[in-house]
């Protein structure tokens, strides 16, 4: 990953949402446009939203060449994490990138929604191979946002990309962790960049019987729901199969007890950057607790084998 003065870094782009996604797409363009990178984009051929660190292990994935300008581009028909393992194996590119980003993700990945995330899966996959990597998404509002709104985003993070790129460079990055930058939705008008830690806020959700797969409309990574008429149509002139029942997801609420952390800083305006890592150490007195718990479970196992 080492690179000499005159070679230019080499970033990889990944995603959740797709190749074709406006985010990763608007992403590829600004940083094609520094003409200061190689760029290389591994991203799945379709949406793949939510599908956390789930891997594909039964069967060989393909890899599509797809022209983007600028970059070398390949569509993979699995999840994003196979997507960052593959591009960074140099069984599909010549060498190893410098830096892999995931993103630009429709729909912000806060709290406990980085363990739902496709996006964060991605940049976590390259932390687990010791690349350098950043999960970025946009607060999408529906009503409010626009496909330019990815480009913003992608620009207001240049300075974190060329910053990180240094120290890379410098060999002062820190090995142990990887970055979870999120947009606000008025990014032109963001507050500043805010170190943030990983909340506890989570977007409740519940299920309700349907007839339909169409019906309700479609569930989208901004946890709305995206109604569409011809949809409503054919739900109307459907009939539910007879052998089972249809079941869907739906949003209840939104859930934060912790309002020092992401995704209150997020609702504030900034842009939040949060270090991850890919340990699940519960908290300190959760450990303290078990360890009484666990020694009484010891003796009164002693106990009764007297």
């Amino acid at each position: 990953m080492e690179n000499s003065s005159d070679q230019k870094p080499t970033i990889m782009v990944t995603n959740d949402d797709g190749i074709d996604a406006p985010g990763l797409r608007s992403l590829v363009r600004v940083l094609v446009s520094t003409n200061r990178y190689v760029v290389l984009v591994c991203a799945p051929d379709s949406e793949k939203s939510a599908v956390s660190h789930s891997i594909t292990w039964r069967h060989p994935i393909a890899a599509r060449r797809t022209n983007i300008d600028g970059a070398t581009a390949y569509a993979i028909s699995g999840t994003p994490v196979d997507c960052t393992s593959l591009g960074v194996s140099q069984a599909l590119f010549p060498s190893v990138p410098d830096l892999v980003l995931s993103g630009i993700n429709m729909g912000s990945n806060c709290g406990y929604h980085v363990c739902y995330s496709g996006t964060v899966g991605g940049a976590r996959e390259a932390f687990f191979y010791g690349v350098p990597s950043i999960s970025m998404s946009y607060n999408w509002v529906g009503g409010k946002s626009s496909i330019h709104d990815y480009t913003l985003a992608a620009e207001a993070c240049l300075p974190i990309i060329k910053a990180l790129l240094a120290e890379i460079r410098n060999q002062t990055y820190p090995e142990k962790c990887f970055l979870n930058v999120d947009m606000p939705t008025d990014v032109t008008n963001h507050k500043g960049y805010k170190l943030t830690k990983q909340g506890k806020s989570i977007f409740k959700m519940g299920w309700r019987q349907v007839t339909s797969e169409t019906e309700g409309g479609k569930m989208l990574s901004t946890m709305t729901m995206e109604t569409d008429s011809a949809a409503q149509t054919e739900t109307n002139t459907s009939t539910a199969l007879q052998d089972h029942a249809l079941f869907k997801r739906e949003v209840k609420g939104v859930h934060i007890d912790d309002p020092d952390s992401d995704w209150q800083y997020l609702q504030e305006g900034y842009i939040t950057v949060t270090p991850l890592a890919a340990l699940s150490n519960a908290e300190a007195d959760c450990q303290a607790y078990y360890k009484d718990w666990l020694q009484s479970v010891s003796e009164c196992v002693s106990s009764s084998a007297l």
